[in-house]
């Protein structure tokens, strides 16, 4: 029985062999990828001629110039047919298998490349879909990666515990972008430029060098900004540097809650509105954090009823702006940059890559079409804007909405600013119709002083700058005796206040080394520069002598180590500030008193007295008589 089945076993697989051959020749090898003449040992193949029942190896196959083979391919799961032709150099070294022409047996014909490299010099070839078995098929784009510090935006090709510029630890990010291919990640100006393609007056590439005196030609530059009227507009225009250029991008931070969708939704009103410009305009508001209706309530507390004004809520930036695009805004503002995406970036909404895209495909459609765009960004825990430097580095202007919980008032203040000064300062104040302009901001951190009270003792007042704003603050001192040595220190540096303290026992001869001493800055200001200094010490001295300082009694200077007045910047503007105010005396250093004279009497405010005085026992002696 065993032997009638082997019989049986080899009639079959001849007559399988029989049929295959009459066909074609072929050779099959259980490596697709395997040629002859890259291995040394013997390869598990066969050989066919067209001669029945002819076995040979591969290493005795006869020499021609084209041969039939079979391989397997992966993809189909079968056998396919492939005749080689082979050229050869004048060494067998450079030896080059060329495909010529394969197919499967059903009509579909591949052509697949085999053989080691050589000098291919002559025979009909086609290379197309060439490596499709192996693997070499069409490359997929790279990625390039890139490690970004978010501190100060320093670049590096690999990651480091700490950033080599600013020396932080943990800040650097990975960044990933796309450089070639069909898979290649999409950039910011990409995506506005298609967005765009058909709006534009010309394309990109028809632009080129423009001579300076014909940009400037025929331009007034006191018309070419958007005015912003009102009261709170020109609050506004003040920190921009004159009003909002056009085409320019315009970031605002601020903490959670401070007012920064509130600000930007007043700005909208006003330049829709257009009294200046006599022609109202467009302006659209897209919001990624709200509904459409939730700013709509809103606006209907602000009482903002403008017609222009267009709402939309959306987070894809390539759909933002092919819904701006049929109404040309005057003004495009998006609430915030973290919220919204472009397609094929990477990273989620918020992340470095796709923050970094955004606002470049938001600062080319600003610059190409000349529509201002307004961006709010959300801060970190150390109060900057989230994300890396670049972001800053972007755009036009930064501005930061500034503002403690307890207090109602507001400063807007610019950090950055392409077209204007950053010593600007707006006021606000909050409330229940919004935003209001401060139209005396000198005045808004002064109590009320009653006249031969006792409150008055410890309490002193002096002028700090903030950009080109003049504040007048009140600076309170309270000295406990037989207290134990304690210290605190509100709105003013510790290490200043002890070095004054220091200065008062040294030089003053006071002895306040017994005694509790507690300093606060009214509204809860934080004052960092030197021109305090001089109040700071007039107000311990009026509390550790019991001694109220007379209503109406300035001090502006700053005090050395040896006990001597210095004069600080801008002191003409900062004594001008207190006489407008009807303060009767100044306490300044004797070598400003000359020029603090002609100035006042300029400004015909001769009526207050200056009071010059070389170091701090003049001043003892002259104001706690």
């Amino acid at each position: 029985m065993q032997a009638n089945m082997h019989a049986f076993r080899l009639i079959h697989a001849q007559k399988h062999l029989i049929n295959l051959s009459t066909r074609l020749s072929c050779k099959y090898s259980l490596n697709p990828n395997f040629h002859p003449q890259s291995h040394t040992t013997p390869q598990r193949s066969i050989h066919f001629t067209n001669h029945l029942n002819s076995w040979t190896s591969f290493n005795s196959e006869p020499k021609s110039d084209t041969k039939v083979t079979a391989i397997y391919d992966p993809i189909t799961g079968s056998l396919i047919t492939q005749r080689v032709s082979n050229v050869y150099d004048n060494d067998d070294e450079n030896k080059q298998e060329v495909p010529i022409v394969s197919g499967d047996g059903d009509g579909n014909d591949r052509t697949f490349g085999v053989g080691k490299k050589g000098n291919l010099r002559s025979g009909p070839t086609s290379w197309k879909n060439f490596g499709a078995v192996s693997g070499g098929g069409k490359k997929k784009g790279k990625v390039k990666t890139s490690w970004v510090c978010e501190s100060c935006g320093y670049s590096d090709g690999q990651w480091w515990g700490s950033c080599r510029s600013c020396d932080g630890v943990g800040t650097m990010k990975r960044f990933s972008e796309g450089d070639g291919g069909e898979g290649r990640i999409s950039s910011g100006f990409g995506v506005s430029e298609k967005v765009m393609g058909t709006w534009l007056p010309q394309q990109a590439g028809d632009i080129g060098p423009v001579r300076l005196t014909d940009v400037n030609r025929g331009v007034d530059q006191k018309e070419w900004r958007i005015p912003l009227s009102g009261l709170f507009g020109n609050e506004v225009s003040r920190v921009l540097g004159g009003g909002l250029v056009p085409g320019s991008l315009v970031l605002v931070g601020g903490d959670p809650g401070v007012g920064k969708s509130t600000l930007l939704l007043q700005i909208a009103a006003i330049i829709s509105e257009g009294h200046e410009m006599r022609q109202s305009a467009p302006v659209v508001y897209i919001s990624g954090e709200e509904s459409i209706d939730q700013i709509g309530n809103r606006a209907d507390r602000l009482r903002i009823g403008t017609e222009e004004l267009f709402l939309y809520s959306s987070t894809d930036v390539e759909d933002i702006l092919e819904k701006a695009q049929p109404l040309s805004p005057r003004a495009l503002i998006v609430d915030s940059i973290q919220t919204v995406f472009l397609k094929g970036v990477t990273g989620s909404p918020g992340g470095l890559s796709q923050v970094k895209e955004c606002t470049s495909a938001l600062l080319r459609f600003a610059k190409k079409t000349n529509i201002p765009v307004f961006l709010i960004g959300h801060v970190n825990k150390s109060g900057d804007i989230a994300g890396p430097r670049v972001l800053e580095h972007i755009v036009d202007a930064v501005l930061y909405l500034e503002g403690e919980k307890h207090s109602s008032h507001r400063l807007l203040r610019s950090v950055k600013n392409r077209f204007g000064s950053t010593d600007e300062l707006g006021v606000f104040e909050m409330s229940q119709s919004g935003l209001q302009a401060v139209t005396n901001p000198s005045e808004i951190f002064l109590s009320p002083q009653q006249i031969d009270s006792e409150v008055l003792a410890g309490l002193a007042v002096t002028v700090i700058m903030d950009g080109s704003r003049s504040f007048v603050l009140e600076i309170q001192a309270l000295c406990v005796a037989s207290s134990t040595n304690s210290r605190q220190v509100t709105g003013l540096h510790t290490s200043r206040a002890d070095m004054i303290i220091s200065v008062l026992m040294k030089q003053a001869g006071l002895k306040l080394q017994e005694n509790g001493i507690f300093l606060n800055v009214v509204s809860g200001l934080t004052v960092s520069e030197t021109a305090g200094d001089l109040a700071v010490a007039a107000a311990i001295c009026s509390s550790f002598l019991e001694f109220p300082i007379p209503p109406g009694v300035a001090f502006i200077a700053e005090i050395g180590l040896g006990g001597e007045l210095r004069t600080v910047q801008r002191m003409e503007k900062r004594v001008i500030t207190v006489a407008k105010l009807g303060y009767k005396m100044c306490v300044v250093p004797s070598s400003a008193v000359k020029s603090l004279l002609d100035s006042l009497s300029t400004q015909d405010l001769i009526k207050m007295e200056i009071l010059g005085c070389r170091n701090l026992k003049e001043v003892i002696n002259h104001v706690f008589r």
